[in-house]
Parts: structure tokens; C-alpha cells; sequence
């Protein structure tokens, strides 16, 4: 679905705009808190309520709470440091925890004496006036607005503990209605009435206190975010080249997402090709959960439609051996493997067998002891031997016995163009390029590139190396008329 209201098309804040914008609503809260506080101690002095002085009481515990949670809020936006690798977020789940043990314990001694005053029947007389109806109306507005900016705000920046104080000021704002009905029973004629009400404000304040408590324990207990990892799990079904997810664990801190997910790929991939798959996950992730910080752990495995062919390449190139030629055939139910390995030049036989050995038997390890594994050693120039450019004689006569020797072959090679010749000390090395019938496949051109090359440096011995480049023959065009015809 396609977003185009104003707020979807503003850049999302910096963490320092989150910041700056969760203490702002904590500070402001803290502000309110004791404006209504001071309203509502006055009010419960005038009219006697006890369920108004409960409601002023919670709102002196109110006070301590959001204090505790704008220091929660400033400390937890700290960066990182060596003590503390994932920040200080937690702080906020802290300061919700704190503030759960401080509502629970408000209710249970409103309980107990809203429980006395009922049981026992204690007498009791409240003056429901104007004032008192109005502190109490005020109290409600208030808290009303409060809960819904501190739950915008918490949702904006995912502050655990803004979050922790709407639910306090919901409960707040029930809190308030529910005296505010006590009083109108009393004015009603039923004097037990406000008694009844601050037993309901206790219950109902427990019963919040239970909910920021599971919610907070779970933050503590890096309980995963309901449904994270299944979208995440989705996400990375969808990235190419993901064979399987081994593992999602996903915990909030901080109005944050930290997480690591395990992936298998194919272990014949390239390093770069297995980076670039991580980075594709890590941005669709973000995508999804903007902000969220996430470990990608790749895992390499043997896929089922791995051939032999590349099972051989892996293991040489684990071995760091430079291999070429590799065929690998099945003969009376048995695997064969033959290849050219390549070591350096100047390296003493003895040390090269042992080098074959090794990758023999890396190869019969995965294929199985009874495989049959042939390598030739070649050598390896590692070193850069200094040369020259050739004469241009000697460049002419090499060009014409390459065109010479594929005219006479009488195949698909033809004009031999881009002739370089270069004198070294082993030789002369020689580069060309060429044209073959696009049509044609490798085996065939790499075949008669082969005979060429092999008829030119029987004749030439001082010919030491032959590299050539097939390029695709140019398809005949039809000219342009002459102008005027």
C-alpha cells in the first residue's frame, strides 16, 4: 500500500531528534504531574475524599515517577562505551520496573484502608463543591492528554519508558473518573460511595501495575518483539541466495531492535557474492524494521544441486592449490578425478608430491577413499621476470604463421589481428586476438586454437608461451548506398 499523507514523507528523525523529543515529553510530564498534584492535595484537604487523597497520594508517587523516568530517558540515549557494547537502554526498562514496585505498593495500601473503611464501617464525610468537581474535571483533561501524547511519543521513538508512563497516566485518568463517580454518589446521598471508589482506583492500579510489569519483565528477559522474527524470518526466506535460515534472535533495549540472524548459503559462492547477500538481508531489514541493529552470520553448506566439478574447485581453492583442467567422470561405478595442479617452479619435487598427496586426500575425503585421483604438477612462474617489446620483424613473422597456420587448418579461426610479442628470458611470449563464428561453442574454438598454437611453436622454438583472445566474428552489414545514388 502506497503512503502519501504529509508525516510518511518526512525523513525519519536522527537519534538525536529522538532524544531530544523523549525528553521533552518527560519533562513536560513531569511539570504537569506537579501542577496537578499540588491541585488535587488541595481539593481532598477541602472535601475530606479519601478517595481524592488517594488520587493525590498516587499523584505524589506520580511525581517520583517521572522524575525517575526523565533521568531514565536522558541516561539511556548514552552511546555506547567499553563497559556497556549495546548502550544504556535497558535504563528505561529499569525505570518502568522501579515505577511497577511503587504502583503496586500505592495499591496495596489503598486496599487496606479502602478494605477497613468498608468492612468496618467507619463513618466518613466528604464536601463535594464546585472546587472539588472542578479539580477533579481539570485532573481528567490532563491526564487524558497526557496518555495520548506520551503514547504517540513512545510509539514515534519506541521508548519502553514513555510507554511505561502513558499506561501510568491511563491509569490515571480511570483513576480520576472513578472518584469523580464517588463524589457524585456521595452528592447522591450513598456516603460509601467514595469509599467504594478508592477501593476500585486501588484494584484498577494494581491491575495496570501487572501489565507494566509483564511488558517491562519481558524487556529485562530480552523476550523477542511480538511478531519480529517471523517477519524477519520472511524477509530473509526472500533475499536470493539464502539456501536457510538457521536462526532469528531479536531483543528490544531502548526503543530499539538488536538482533542476529543465521543464514546458510552455498559454500561454492565467492566471498564478495556472500557479502553482498548479507548486505541485501541487512537493507531489506531495514526496510522493515527501520533503526534496527542486526548481526548477519553466514554458514556454509553443501546445497543439494552442488556437482563434483565444483565440490574439486572448493576444496583446492580451500587448499589455496591453483588447479586447471579438471575432469571428473564415472567409470564401472567408480569416481575419477584427473587435474593439473599448479606449484612454483623453483619448488623441490619432493615438496610438490607432498602438496599432490595433500589434496588427493582432501579430495577422497569428500568423494570417498575408493575415488580415483590423478593430478599433474606444472610449473608456476610466481616471480615477474623483466622483458622486452620484441622487433617488429619478429612480430611480423609470428603474425604470419598464426594466419598462415589457420588458413591451412582450414576452421573457424580467422583474422589474426592485435599481435603482441614480448622478449623474456624464458622465451618469447606471444598475445593475439581473433575472430570465431559467435555460434560455435568454447570446446570447439578452444580446440582449434589449440592446433595452431601448437604448429606455431614446433616451428618457432623460441616461442615459450601462446595467449590468444576469441572475440566474436562481426555479422556481415549491408554498406550504405553512395550518396547521390
Amino acid at each position: 500500500m502506497t503512503r502519501t499523507d504529509d508525516a510518511d514523507e518526512r525523513p525519519a528523525p536522527t537519534a538525536l531528534q529522538i532524544s531530544a523529543i523523549k525528553r521533552r515529553a518527560a519533562m513536560l510530564s513531569v511539570m504537569a504531574t506537579i501542577l496537578l498534584t499540588a491541585a488535587k492535595v488541595v481539593a481532598a484537604i477541602i472535601s475530606g475524599s479519601l478517595a481524592l487523597l488517594t488520587d493525590a497520594l498516587q499523584g505524589l508517587v506520580d511525581i517520583g515517577s517521572t522524575l525517575f523516568t526523565w533521568f531514565a530517558v536522558h541516561a539511556a540515549d548514552k552511546p555506547a562505551d567499553e563497559e556497556h557494547h549495546y548502550g544504556h537502554g535497558k535504563l528505561e526498562a529499569l525505570a518502568a520496573l522501579v515505577e511497577t514496585a511503587i504502583l503496586f505498593t500505592l495499591a496495596g495500601a489503598i486496599l487496606w484502608e479502602a478494605g477497613s473503611r468498608l468492612w468496618q464501617g467507619i463513618a466518613e464525610y466528604v464536601a463535594v463543591t464546585p472546587v472539588v468537581i472542578g479539580v477533579m474535571l481539570l485532573s481528567m483533561t490532563v491526564d487524558a492528554l497526557r496518555w495520548r501524547s506520551l503514547s504517540r511519543v513512545a510509539k514515534e521513538t519506541g521508548s519502553e519508558a514513555l510507554a511505561g508512563e502513558a499506561t501510568h497516566f491511563s491509569a490515571d485518568f480511570v483513576g480520576s473518573a472513578l472518584v469523580l463517580a464517588g463524589l457524585i454518589g456521595v452528592w447522591a446521598g450513598a456516603p460509601r460511595a467514595d469509599t467504594i471508589a478508592a477501593f476500585a482506583i486501588a484494584a484498577f492500579t494494581a491491575f495496570s501495575a501487572f501489565r507494566l510489569a509483564r511488558r517491562t519483565i519481558n524487556t529485562l528477559m530480552d523476550a523477542a518483539p511480538e511478531g519480529v522474527g517471523e517477519r524477519l524470518n520472511k524477509i530473509a526466506a526472500a533475499v536470493p541466495g539464502i539456501v536457510a535460515v538457521d536462526w532469528i534472535r531479536v531483543r528490544p533495549a531502548g526503543g530499539r531492535t538488536y538482533g542476529e540472524i543465521g543464514i546458510r548459503v552455498s559454500r561454492t559462492l565467492p566471498l564478495d557474492r556472500v557479502v553482498a547477500i548479507k548486505q541485501s538481508l541487512l537493507d531489506a531489514v531495514e526496510q522493515e524494521e527501520p533503526g534496527a541493529e542486526i548481526t548477519i552470520t553466514a554458514n556454509p553448506i553443501q546445497v543439494d544441486d552442488e556437482t563434483a566439478l565444483e565440490k574439486v574447485l572448493l576444496i583446492a581453492l580451500k587448499l589455496k592449490i591453483p588447479v586447471h583442467h579438471v575432469t571428473v567422470h564415472t567409470i564401472g561405478g567408480r569416481l575419477s578425478v584427473s587435474l593439473d595442479m599448479e606449484v612454483d617452479a623453483k619448488l623441490p619435487l619432493g615438496e610438490a608430491h607432498d602438496i599432490a598427496t595433500r589434496l588427493e586426500a582432501a579430495i577422497r575425503d569428500e568423494f570417498g577413499g575408493e575415488t580415483e585421483v590423478e593430478t599433474h604438477i606444472e610449473p608456476m612462474e610466481t616471480g615477474a621476470p623483466a622483458g622486452h617489446n620484441a622487433a617488429w620483424e619478429t612480430v611480423e613473422d609470428i603474425g604470419k604463421a598464426l594466419a598462415g597456420e589457420a588458413s591451412k587448418l582450414g576452421g573457424p579461426i580467422h583474422d589474426i589481428h592485435s599481435v603482441r610479442v614480448r622478449q623474456t628470458e624464458n622465451g618469447l611470449v606471444v598475445n593475439y586476438h581473433c575472430r570465431v563464428d559467435p555460434a560455435l561453442d568454447v570446446a570447439a574454438v578452444h580446440a582449434a586454437v589449440d592446433a595452431i598454437e601448437r604448429a606455431v611453436r614446433i616451428a618457432r622454438p623460441r616461442v615459450c608461451r601462446l595467449v590468444s583472445h576469441a572475440e566474436p566474428a562481426r555479422m556481415a552489414t549491408t554498406p550504405d548506398p553512395l550518396p547521390g545514388l
